[in-house]
């Protein structure tokens, strides 16, 4: 899927766009009119309170929900890797990483610890599912939707359950897979403190689109802080403080960068 040009500009191609997307569950409209794109190389991130359609959302573009109104437009043959919220394996079940990356289609040696080289975990292929850490278990996850390298990577709360230095990490690795392969990312998150900052571009849903930009102007609409309250800002502040500035020179005060340390054990 290569980039296109056009009066001598690079413009990345669309990945998948929804269109005026509405869904209804016994008479409750779920999704109001929404509309959604994400281009190659771009991190899209969805936020919103709980039952503002989020997940319903990603089950639509992924094809698992059939809206009433409105479609959804993906190029053919486009690849993706999809992490979920959570997966429940029976923990008295035998299973290896490297065999659970082999579910149902096996996989080579060779391909299965790329995969978890990608997805920051290269050491984890012997050890069991069940003995795994909650953040080496979502970097399991991550692994086994990278095997094909997708075009577009769907994340649904992949860090739920993680702690906020596990969380940061996982983002991390999703911003260096974007960086490395080049594709395009879609997310639900509900760690506002690191997403805001991980992301290009923010929609804000609630049943419609509320609000949509990148990070600094959806951090400042009215309707966010309403969903949200004003603390969110300050917590972009903190991270771009972290980041945007030289390491070159002792400022006085430290830095706290989350450590990768749940992915490592």
């Amino acid at each position: 899927m290569p980039l296109l040009r056009g009066r001598g500009l690079i413009v990345a191609p669309t990945l998948v766009h929804a269109h005026d997307l509405t869904v209804e569950y016994g008479g409750t409209t779920i999704l109001d009119r929404v509309s959604l794109s994400v281009t190659r190389g771009e991190i899209v991130t969805i936020v919103g309170p709980n039952g503002s359609g989020k997940s319903t959302l990603i089950r639509a573009i992924l094809g698992g929900v059939t809206p009433g109104r409105g479609w959804v437009e993906k190029p053919r043959g486009l690849k993706i890797g999809y992490v979920p919220q959570r997966l429940v394996l029976d923990p008295t079940l035998p299973m290896t990483v490297e065999r659970f990356l082999s579910l149902p289609r096996r996989v080579s040696k060779a391909r299965a610890q790329d995969a978890l080289e990608r997805a920051g975990v290269p050491g984890i292929g012997k050890r069991q599912m069940s003995v795994l850490s909650g953040g080496q278990f979502q970097r399991a996850l991550l692994a086994r939707a990278l095997l094909e390298t997708p075009d577009l990577l769907i994340l649904d709360e992949a860090t739920a359950g993680l702690d906020q230095p596990g969380s940061a990490a996982f983002y991390r690795r999703i911003e260096e897979v974007r960086a490395e392969t080049g594709c395009g990312v879609l997310m639900i998150s509900h760690d506002l403190h690191v997403v805001m900052s991980a992301s290009d571009r923010v929609v804000c849903l609630n049943g419609h689109v509320c609000c949509e930009g990148t990070p600094d102007v959806v951090a400042a609409a009215p309707d966010y802080r309403r969903l949200f309250g004003e603390g969110t800002k300050g917590a972009l502040a903190l991270y771009r403080h972290t980041h945007d500035h030289s390491h070159g020179h002792d400022h006085g005060h430290a830095h706290h960068e989350p450590a990768d340390r749940d992915a490592a054990e």
